[in-house]
């Protein structure tokens, strides 16, 4: 048996096993019940506020956990002790509270209440983009500091007045690392 052939043999049932294994019976078996699907408009509608209070929570927890707290403490002043962590920190905590929050107003969307109370927030909510990377390069000042807290008890205030109140849900370092 030359090399080839001890190489490609193990190769092709490997392939053969795999390709196998991806059948997708119970798929079709849900199709054919003709039941709403998980992303059916009238469950998206039920669980809006559910899902718009999830987002928003994360997005706050993570915003103050890991942005606005340890800038208020100074871990982000050059000379710091852990100034380049906390930094590293507060630029993956930014992006994943803005992530977070643009999907909270993508849930919101479902619930005709809600979507009112939180469609003039989509422009501040769209400023943290810039603001992730203020705080990720050390630049960021008390203002800062400030609009991103702004924009995040603008977010709760409005899903208080809509019926979902927004209470501050801290994920933990490796989830915002995720994404």
């Amino acid at each position: 048996m030359n090399r080839r052939s001890v190489v490609a043999v193990p190769l092709v049932c490997g392939l053969l096993l795999v390709g196998t294994g991806c059948g997708g019976g119970k798929k079709k078996e849900a199709e054919s019940t003709g039941g709403p699907t998980p992303t059916s408009s009238a469950e998206r509608q039920k669980f809006a506020k559910t899902r718009f209070v999830t987002n928003a929570g994360l997005a706050a927890g993570a915003a103050y956990q890991w942005v606005i707290k340890p800038y208020r403490n100074g871990a982000f002043k050059k000379g710091a002790d852990g100034r380049t962590v906390a930094l590293v920190k507060a630029g993956l905590a930014g992006t994943f509270s803005y992530n977070r929050f643009k999907a909270a107003v993508n849930n919101a969307k479902g619930d005709p209440t809600l979507s009112k109370a939180v469609a003039p927030l989509t422009a501040g909510i769209d400023s943290l983009k810039g603001l992730t990377t203020k705080f990720r390069k050390g630049d960021a000042t008390d203002n800062d500091a400030n609009d991103f807290d702004k924009v995040i008890n603008n977010v709760k205030d409005a899903g208080k007045g809509a019926g979902a109140p927004v209470t501050d849900q801290v994920p933990s370092y490796s989830d915002i690392q995720k994404g």
